[in-house]
């Protein structure tokens, strides 16, 4: 239980009481990210001022990371996408916690990404590290176990100092949050840009597996039911944490707002799991949301309005670990590893029975009513009374004005199809191992090497994999898939194309490994809605993946908007991150992206076109951006997945095509296999600068015995997908007939050495 209030607080408190009869006590609506129309409306929706309690709920539910005010009118436009998966039907889409899918025999996966990019700008292990606790607590609260997590992460250019400064302390708080939780890291993008400086995207992502009767979601029903808060106490760190810090563009010194950010403790999340999971399977539970962004102001009023629409809770009772805490700090904290649940009166003692088993603490704070009110007290004293929707659901909606830039045009002008680029042996040999030694191609080894990759002994494959792969069920061997793309510089120079092209690359990295796309979950990170520009790249890339969505089948579950990603008046890349689930029935029949023998058959697929604007190439050669992005064909990268599931179990390795190219891929494949290869370009492109470097999309490689490469061919023709025989596996070098040879130890060391050179280690 709390500690008794000092007398001060209470006699100083800001009751409704005492609001209804002092109509013009001055507020500080704007220090607390609220506009003065947004204030009014506050006003009129209670018929009064609010008190300061009221003030705070609303003001950190109705920011931008919380309310989406920005977003909203651009994002119900995925609510007309078909939402049957290839597989069954969503079990819960978009507005709860997470999405949650059918993927056969029983079960189903929940699956989501977030951002945490602004609190781990200002403190970097602790803002990763709770960016990852808060997926996984969304995960949780579906009724899911979570069994891996994924880490999109964006840079400044990577011989920065505040690179150097940032870099390190983000992928260590990912790291020691995940393996302490015991949850493998799969996956995820560790990418590096100018735009990013002063702004990392910081997103994470988490599966869950539930069976299907095991689905929980976030309401609070049942007139007499008992509300109990449980786990961490709440304390003072993270007050308007992600819910402000998100909310805000940062200046060029830094960020315009520093209130504490959230102070992680993985081993109590990891009771936290367990102590809930096991609440689940006793019964006991009826309604349950975890407490993230904006902390019991969220919890309390979104289940309240997603259920019977009323509670009363008495927040003398919420445990804490500072005494001093005011009844408004309390409300808004992002304390971590908490969680809210709504619990029949007969099922309270089991409840806490099974809390004091994992050593959890649990505090019946309040009750579900019938008045349609969220009324909250505090020693007595009613503090909140306000309509639970209006906090939760019923914020402020902008239409954001939104128009074209007018640099658009002389952007996409600007082709790097017209930059110089290499032409003999030596100067494409030379490109090549200038690529893959850059920070985006690298090997990314020093900052996967601290995650746990394979904990729990379900991951079937991850990073450097195309795709992260888990089994679900031992007995079956049913698994998922997961990948997360973006490519920001194409959704620079179009972000319509640029957000369809993100979709294409993770639904061929899951088609690669073998499994069957179902889903998306999405993380849109951009610079500020206050900007028309921007607003329009946003808007642009929501009608991109919407139409993506619709015309390849699959349904976006849910995700997440950042926007004010913006240093003074550098905006970063518009960067869509989208995640793709699929599913594989039998994860032993999968397939790598490792060339897995000598003697084989290497088959390119797809069409290959002088596509370099946006490209890899353009930008660490000529630090170049302009043009257009590769054409995106959404038939063609569908009839892509179709084939490369005909050829599981014929093919030994398949690899997709994407940044940097037919090069990257064959240099990827070559050394994360020790085996050679030589290729001919002939058939690929008449320049063989465009067969290595472009980067067209809806491309893979295979290797196939050469015995099975006919049925290959056949399978291809009858997709309708182009296949070019370009050489075979085998030897200690990557040749590229009539051109050039690098031996693989070369190619290793010009690949491995950029991150231990720049990070130290």
């Amino acid at each position: 239980m709390a500690d008794t209030a000092p007398a001060e607080t209470i006699a100083r408190l800001d009751t409704v009481a005492v609001a209804g009869a002092d109509p013009d006590h001055e507020q500080p609506w704007a220090e607390l990210g609220l506009k003065e129309d947004e204030y009014q409306r506050i006003r009129e929706i209670l018929g009064r001022r609010p008190t300061s309690s009221e003030l705070a709920m609303y003001s950190v539910m109705w920011s931008e990371h919380c309310s989406y005010k920005s977003s909203k009118v651009h994002l119900k436009q995925f609510g007309e996408i078909p939402q049957e998966t290839p597989v069954g039907k969503m079990l819960a889409g978009i507005g709860e916690n997470a999405g949650v899918i059918d993927i056969g025999q029983g079960y189903a996966v929940t699956f989501k990404v977030e951002s945490h990019n602004h609190p781990s700008y200002v403190e970097p292990y602790q803002g990763a590290a709770t960016g990852v606790g808060g997926i996984v607590r969304d995960i949780l609260a579906m009724g899911a176990r979570p069994v891996a997590v994924m880490d999109p992460l964006r840079f400044g250019p990577l011989d920065a100092d505040d690179t150097h400064r940032v870099l390190p302390g983000i992928v260590a708080g990912v790291g020691g949050y995940g393996n302490c939780l015991g949850l493998p890291n799969i996956g995820g993008e560790a990418v590096f840009d100018e735009t990013y400086l002063g702004n990392p995207l910081v997103n994470a992502l988490c599966v869950g597996v539930l069976k299907h009767e095991d689905l929980h979601l976030a309401k609070a029903s049942g007139n007499g039911n008992q509300v109990i808060l449980y786990g961490a106490r709440t304390g003072g760190d993270g007050i308007g944490g992600v819910s402000v810090l998100a909310s805000e563009t940062f200046d060029a010194d830094g960020p315009a707002k520093r209130p504490s950010v959230q102070v992680g403790d993985p081993f109590m999340e990891k009771l936290l799991i367990e102590c809930t999971l096991e609440l689940f399977r006793a019964g006991v539970v009826a309604g349950i949301q975890d407490l993230g962004g904006a902390g019991l102001s969220c919890a309390t009023s979104e289940l309240a309005s997603a259920g019977d629409g009323g509670m009363r809770c008495e927040l003398d009772r919420v445990p804490l670990r500072d005494s001093t805490l005011a009844p408004e700090e309390i409300l808004m904290s992002e304390s971590q590893e908490r969680m809210m649940a709504v619990v029949e009166p007969g099922d309270v003692d089991a409840f806490m029975e099974i809390c004091a088993k994992w050593d959890v603490e649990a505090v019946v704070i309040g009750e579900v009513t019938d008045t349609g009110r969220l009324e909250i007290t505090w020693h007595g004293e009613t503090v909140v009374d306000v309509p639970p929707r209006t906090v939760a659901h019923d914020g402020p909606v902008y239409e954001r004005p939104y128009r074209r830039p007018d640099w658009q045009d002389a952007l996409q002008e600007d082709r790097a199809e017209s930059l110089p680029r290499p032409s003999t042996g030596e100067e494409l040999r030379a490109a090549l191992l200038k690529l893959v030694a850059s920070p985006n191609l690298c090997d990314k080894s020093w900052i996967t090497d601290q995650y746990d990759r394979y904990v729990l002994g379900n991951t079937v494959l991850a990073q450097p994999a195309d795709s992260g792969m888990v089994r679900v069920d031992e007995e079956t061997h049913l698994g998922v898939s997961v990948a997360t793309d973006c490519n920001g510089r194409f959704a620079k120079l179009d972000p319509y194309a640029g957000a369809q092209l993100a979709l294409a690359e993770a639904y061929r990295n899951v088609a690669t490994g073998g499994a069957r796309p179902l889903a998306v979950s999405d993380c849109l990170n951009f610079g500020s809605p206050e900007d028309p520009a921007v607003m329009w790249q946003f808007a642009e890339a929501c009608r991109g993946l919407k139409d993506a969505c619709v015309e390849l089948g699959i349904p976006v579950t849910g995700g997440n908007v950042s926007l004010y990603n913006q240093t003074g008046e550098t905006a970063i890349l518009p960067t869509p991150v989208v995640a793709v689930l699929g599913v594989i029935d039998d994860v032993r029949r999968r397939t790598p992206s490792a060339f897995g023998a000598e003697g084989e058959a290497i088959v390119l697929l797809g069409t290959t076109r002088e596509e370099l604007s946006g490209s890899e190439w353009a930008h660490v050669e000529h630090g170049h951006l302009g043009g257009r992005p590769p054409v995106v064909d959404l038939g063609a990268e569908r009839a892509l997945a179709e084939l490369l599931a005909d050829v599981v179990g014929v093919a030994t390795s398949a690899h997709d095509l994407s940044d940097g190219g037919l090069a990257q891929a064959l240099a990827e494949a070559a050394l994360q296999s020790g085996i050679g290869a030589t290729v001919q370009l002939a058939d690929v492109a008449a320049d063989p600068f465009i067969g290595l470097f472009a980067e067209s999309a809806g491309r893979a490689i295979l290797t196939v015995p050469a015995d099975r490469l006919a049925e290959v061919e056949r399978l291809a023709a009858s997709r309708g997908v182009p296949a070019h025989s370009i050489g075979t596996t085998g030897g200690d070098a990557l040749t590229v007939d009539g051109a050039f040879g690098v031996p693989l130890s070369e190619l290793r060391a010009a690949w491995t050495g950029t991150l231990p050179a720049a990070l130290g280690r």
